[in-house]
This record gives C-alpha cells, structure tokens and sequence, in this order.
C-alpha cells in the first residue's frame, strides 16, 4: 500500500503543465485528477481534465474503469477543502481506497476545489471529455518556482497576453534568443547569451538576482524564460534560489527539478552554477561529477 500525502495548490498546478513536445496530459498513465464532491458542484466547475467520482450500489467507491491505478505516475484527489490527512471526509476516503492499489502515493489536493480554483481560476472549466488532439492543443503554462512570485518556462509563453494576464506578470527576464515585443506594463531584462558550453552566463548571476529581489520585494510578480524552458532559463532561477534562500546547488537542483521535470543545463552552466555556490555559501558543496548533474 504506497498510503496517502497532501499535495499543495503549486504541485497540482505544476504536474498539470509538464509539457515535452505536447502536454503530458496526453500520456494515459501520467495524471488522474478525481473530484469527489457531488455532481452538483462538479458539473458546475471543476480543476481541469478531472474526473468525477462515483459511488456503487454497494455503497463503495468506484475506480473509474479507464484509470489503470497501478501504473498512474499521479493520481490526486480533492473535495471541496480539506486540508489533513487526519480529516475525514470524501477525498481522503477515496484516496485511501485508491492507495491499496497504487505504486505511488495518492495525492490529496490540499485546501481542495476552493484553494486551488482561487489561486489558478483559469485552470477550473466545465469540460468532461478530452479527446488526445484536445489535450495536445492545451497550452501549457509556465511553471511556478515560488508560488505567486516567481515563475519559469518558454519563451512563446512569455509571447502570450493570456498567460501574462492570468499570471500577473510583471518582470520578466528574457534569457532566449528572441526579442520582447514592446509592452508597457512589463519590465523586461534581457540577457543575451546563446546556449552553449562556452558561454558566460555566470556574470549575469549578480544583476539577475538583484533584479529579481527588487521586484519581489515591491510584490511584482516575475517570469524567467529561455527559448524553449529547459537550459538558461533554468540555471536563473537555481542562482536566484541559492542567492535568495540560500539553497545549495543540489537544493537549487532538485527544487527546480521537481517544478519542471525535463529542464536540463547545458555542462558549461553547471559548472559555472558550481563556482557561483561557491561564491554565496563560501564553500563548494555539491559533486557535480555525480550523474545526475
């Protein structure tokens, strides 16, 4: 029995915009999202792609027949707001009916429906059914690195008014290789530096965070992006993160990481990020000779 976690707003909102070439929202075995208030609300809204559960004549909770439990990387469940693996309610007894079968643990959406559909209103729809060409046209967006403050992703994202709209966004760093259209709400750095072993993206690191803390501190809200979401735009946000929370480089790693699954830096910045935690925390503390970097 792999048993039951929470799961904040930010993971939910993050798992729902992995993307690789699509969204991997196309992936069958990838995330099973199950609400569990009644029809009613449900029908009403509910948290995007997520299916209702349902009661059988015998008074037990039913497993939606196309949902393979076994091999579901996510399955997260939700009621209206609970918010403890000690309340008892709809959402925790489905999700510990789903965690006797489960190789994961079943995720229970922290706050349920009310939190998430007031942090993200725009990830909350009516639709039911999704056909696989409707799922690949879902855009994702970019991912959060601190709730409500920081974000990162690609740069046709930071192209789109919607997602700058429903985002707040108002900082941006542009680390890709294409130029802002011209915008007057948004304050934009851009950093030219292409994606290659050889480049200096290091003596960015100082201007890049002081940019960052001053408009965090002044409750903007600031959007990291690189062409396509994996390498630059990845190295900014592990700086900033070491620089403001004074993360080590394999805490900078695996937070940013666990937010987006497939960001990868080229070698030559990650030994630049190696020297650059050297520089904040006085000392070289990760091993970037261990695979995973």
């Amino acid at each position: 029995m792999a048993g039951t976690v929470l799961c904040e707003p930010s993971e939910l909102y993050n798992i729902l915009n992995q993307n690789q070439r699509y969204s991997r929202l196309t992936e069958p075995n990838f995330l099973c999202v199950i609400d569990t208030r009644a029809e009613g609300p449900y029908f009403c809204s509910h948290i995007i792609t997520a299916k209702h559960a349902k009661w059988g004549s015998d008074g037990k909770w039913i497993i939606p027949a196309d949902v393979e439990v076994e091999s579901m990387r996510y399955i997260i469940v939700y009621d209206s707001n609970t918010s403890s693996l000690q309340d008892s309610g709809p959402a925790t007894d489905y999700a510990e009916s789903l965690a006797k079968a489960s190789r994961h643990p079943v995720q229970i959406l922290k706050g349920g429906y009310e939190r998430f559909s007031a942090i993200y209103p725009f990830f909350r729809n009516q639709k039911i059914l999704y056909t696989i060409r409707e799922l690949e046209s879902l855009e994702p967006y970019p991912v959060e690195i601190l709730p409500g403050q920081l974000y990162m992703g690609e740069f046709r994202q930071a192209a789109n008014p919607q997602i700058l709209k429903d985002l707040k966004l108002t900082a941006l760093i542009n680390v890709s290789d294409d130029l802002m259209l011209e915008n007057g709400k948004l304050t934009v750095l851009h950093i030219r530096v292409s994606d290659s072993v050889d480049a200096d993206l290091s003596s960015s690191f100082e201007s890049v965070c002081n940019f960052l803390t001053s408009h965090l501190e002044a409750r903007s809200v600031a959007f990291i992006f690189s062409t396509h979401g994996i390498s630059r735009c990845s190295v900014l946000a592990m700086a900033f993160l070491m620089h403001h929370l004074q993360y080590t480089l394999k805490e900078a790693w695996d937070h940013v990481q666990k937010c987006k699954a497939n960001m990868r830096p080229n070698r030559g910045f990650v030994q630049q990020l190696s020297s650059w935690e050297l520089c904040v925390l006085g000392k070289k503390i990760t091993d970037i000779s261990e695979p995973n970097y």
